[in-house]
């Protein structure tokens, strides 16, 4: 990458984010955040500019800057994806750990975070602005769509299809085939040997749907 980046978002992920890029010598001009009190302030050295919606800041991307949304909330997330597709025509990085490993038979779209000791198997696709976090496995042939989550130290087993928006917690275990559904949630330390419908949370080992 021979552009510097810019980061959206201070908190969360961002500073992770920034160690990752560090990683892989890429210079981080610097990181635009909603939150006003962490304007002027600084992670790492690197300095939080302003707003993510200021345009002083959004016309450098695509032209002197790229750009990689760091946040957790995946609301949020979608709309500053969108907003640097609609207003600078252009898709957020990826910022992938330089310890992290992905198969030269795996495919991985944009935006997405890949944390350190990750490991992307052999045949599988994973789509765009996920979240992988530290030690997660994603193993060979899984299916994952947009805007997943993946917490640190999960395995996802050969074959597993994680739809769009599922959320998987730290130190979960989900067996070979199955399918989590868009927008499930899966609680930490979990055991998961059936399908997770969408939208439906589950805990326990084996993990079972929690009741609202």
């Amino acid at each position: 990458m021979e552009k510097p980046v810019i980061i959206f978002g201070a908190k969360g992920i961002a500073h992770p984010a920034l160690e990752i890029f560090n990683s892989n010598k890429v210079i981080v001009y610097g990181f635009l955040e909603e939150e006003a009190s962490l304007h002027g302030t600084e992670i790492n050295v690197v300095p939080v500019l302003g707003h993510p919606e200021d345009d002083g800041f959004l016309k450098l991307i695509g032209k002197k800057c790229e750009a990689f949304v760091a946040v957790d909330d995946n609301k949020y997330r979608q709309f500053l994806v969108k907003l640097l597709n609609d207003r600078r025509k252009v898709q957020p990085v990826n910022a992938i750990h330089e310890r992290a490993y992905i198969s030269t038979d795996a495919t991985v779209g944009h935006g997405n975070f890949v944390n350190a000791q990750v490991t992307v198997g052999a045949g599988s696709a994973v789509g765009s602005h996920c979240i992988f976090h530290t030690g997660a496995i994603i193993d060979h042939t899984c299916q994952v769509e947009d805007f997943v989550q993946v917490g640190a130290g999960s395995i996802v087993n050969a074959g597993v299809t994680l739809k769009e928006g599922a959320f998987v917690g730290s130190g979960v275990t989900i067996v070979a085939g199955l399918t989590i559904g868009k927008n499930a949630r899966i609680g930490a330390g979990s055991v998961v040997i059936s399908d997770v419908k969408d939208n439906e949370t589950v805990f326990g080992n084996p993990a079972v749907p929690i009741k609202k």
